[in-house]
């Protein structure tokens, strides 16, 4: 089930690659976005429950997609490049393993454990 859950993460993030093309927007972009959203782990300075919430919000997909449908319906490219590389990193967070955190520990996802606390490294 795990190989079948990577394989549809990965699917995604191919997806979101041609999401962006359809953007018209230089190539150069998406690199250099692309890991914008870890920032959200600064937040973990503050504690593991703090960090949590702010990485899950970051990280959650339902907010990627929020802000790709209204940017493209408002004709708003930066915020629909915003869903764009939300949705990408997250897909791709997932596909290799790293989930959304619960509050006691960074290691502690909903796709099981990860670094030192457990094998999904």
């Amino acid at each position: 089930m795990k190989s079948l859950i990577q394989l549809e993460e990965l699917g995604l993030f191919l997806f979101s690659i041609y999401l962006f093309d359809t953007l018209s927007l230089s190539w150069w972009y998406f690199p250099l976005l692309f890991f914008v959203p870890d920032l959200s782990m600064a937040a973990y300075l503050a504690g593991p429950r703090l960090g949590a919430y702010a990485y899950n919000i970051i990280h959650h997909r339902a907010l990627a997609l929020i802000y790709y449908v209204a940017g493209i319906s408002l004709g708003a490219i930066p915020l629909a490049l915003a869903g764009i590389i939300l949705f990408a990193h997250s897909s791709l967070d997932r596909a290799l393993g790293y989930g959304l955190k619960h509050t006691d520990s960074f290691g502690n996802t909903h796709l099981g454990k990860i670094g030192r606390e457990g094998t999904n490294t």
